[in-house]
């Protein structure tokens, strides 16, 4: 194996590959259609992926979090309309959409006094704003937790054929 990169600033792909136990050449041969010396240039950032390359890198090295950041980061469409999401623990995930959810029941009846004539005026417009928000939240909530469900399959805790069989998939 070689040798472990001292390099400072690493970007998000080059840790993905290295927290995979991973050489260039090794993740070339994993990945198969990606060369070591372009996996270089996009860990040394003289290159901006392929939306595929970045597929592929999410799949072979076990990390679907680097979808998202390509997405949020380097895709000009995603990046005004994909938040970022952060990696996160199922705990922490639970308790920010309870927290969200609860604060959407209690905004319930004011979003629909708000929607129910088509219209928002300067008077609601601070109201539907804050529920706006939190609608934001909730999505990006649920992003987060698609993505701990991936990274939790790709790991191999939970059952892949089970899930998509219960799925429906």
């Amino acid at each position: 194996m070689g040798r472990t990169s001292t390099k400072e600033n690493k970007n998000v792909y080059h840790i993905a590959r290295e927290e995979r136990g991973l050489t260039r050449d090794a993740a070339s041969d994993l990945l198969e259609t990606i060369p070591p010396e372009r996996i270089e240039r996009i860990e040394n950032e003289k290159m901006v992926p392929h939306p595929l390359d970045v597929l592929i890198m999410s799949k072979g090295y076990k990390a679907p979090h680097l979808c998202n950041y390509y997405c949020s980061n380097e895709c000009p469409i995603g990046q005004e309309y994909v938040p970022e999401i952060k990696v996160k623990n199922l705990s922490q995930i639970v308790l920010e959409m309870l927290a969200s959810l609860n604060t959407m029941k209690k905004s319930q009846e004011r979003l629909i006094e708000i929607t129910a004539d088509g219209v928002i005026d300067d008077t609601e417009l601070e109201d539907f704003i804050f529920i706006q928000n939190e609608l934001e939240r909730i999505s990006i909530t649920i992003e987060t937790l698609q993505i701990w469900v991936e990274q939790t399959i790709a790991d191999g805790k939970i059952n892949l054929d089970k899930y998509n069989k219960i799925k429906n998939i």
